[in-house]
């Protein structure tokens, strides 16, 4: 019994000599990490230079304003690279209009990298307020300066919507233009107001002219009213509203 004992204590005492041990190398490995946080958050060599343009480096930046993205990293400059929290820039660099998806790494030791994807626009939208450009999921885009677009404008969409709101007119619109094909080049405006009624505005024979075309076969419906075109000016020629819904007949309004 006496020997059992003995070898009882023996396997505590190196129970707790381990448990001490390790308890003393996870209060010295806390240390020592607090300790290079400590030297990162604040050794000159890791500070995001006021007066370098390389210390903030953006990649994929061509219509989002630089100023913007900039702003988003105005209090980090003076600061560590390695202080900055990237989440939360990465979130803040999502709510500008352009962006629509981004990255922030650091670079050693004393650099941030951006890297942007920005949002295509697909047409323009008409507001009381001017003109500015739409994506596919609705959202509005800031027109850059000195930027050139080749697009048409799409009616019936607000500016007060919501970007699901506006989506489901964007959604008519590249619905219309994927079935027109080519001839959606000689499209100027599509009214997309009543998704199951597109009007558009197009030039034939150098005459504007509005087309109420319907909720498919537009470019059936398109080309079959260009063939006619001739003899239905001849018989409507005050006409500059033409109502195509009916596939064996077109109708003029004034």
């Amino acid at each position: 019994m006496a020997r059992e004992s003995k070898k009882s204590g023996g396997i505590r005492w190196r129970l707790w000599l381990t448990l001490a041990l390790a308890a003393v190398v996870s209060v010295s490995t806390a240390m020592a990490a607090l300790k290079a946080l400590a030297y990162v958050a604040t050794d000159p060599r890791f500070m995001l230079s006021t007066n370098s343009q390389d210390a903030v480096a953006m990649q994929g930046l061509n219509y989002a304003a630089r100023a913007k993205v900039l702003s988003v990293f105005a209090a980090d400059l003076g600061r560590s690279a390695f202080s900055v929290p990237l989440a939360e820039r990465r979130r803040r660099l999502l709510a500008i209009d352009w962006v629509r998806d981004a990255s922030v790494s650091r670079v050693w030791p004393n650099r941030l990298l951006v890297r942007i994807r920005e949002r295509k626009p697909v047409a323009f939208v008409s507001f009381p307020s001017g003109p500015t450009l739409v994506d596919a999921e609705g959202v509005l885009l800031a027109l850059p300066p000195r930027a050139r677009f080749a697009f048409p404008v799409i009616d019936g969409l607000r500016q007060e919507d919501t970007d699901a709101q506006r989506r489901r007119g964007v959604s008519a619109f590249l619905q219309f233009q994927q079935n027109m094909g080519y001839l959606a080049n000689d499209v100027s405006e599509v009214d997309v107001t009543d998704p199951a009624n597109i009007q558009i505005v197009t030039r034939v024979e150098n005459r504007a002219v509005a087309l109420m075309l319907g909720d498919g076969a537009f470019a059936a419906r398109y080309q079959n009213f260009v063939s006619h075109y001739a003899e239905i000016r001849k018989e409507s020629p005050d006409a500059g509203t033409f109502d195509l819904r009916l596939d064996d007949r077109i109708t003029a309004r004034k």
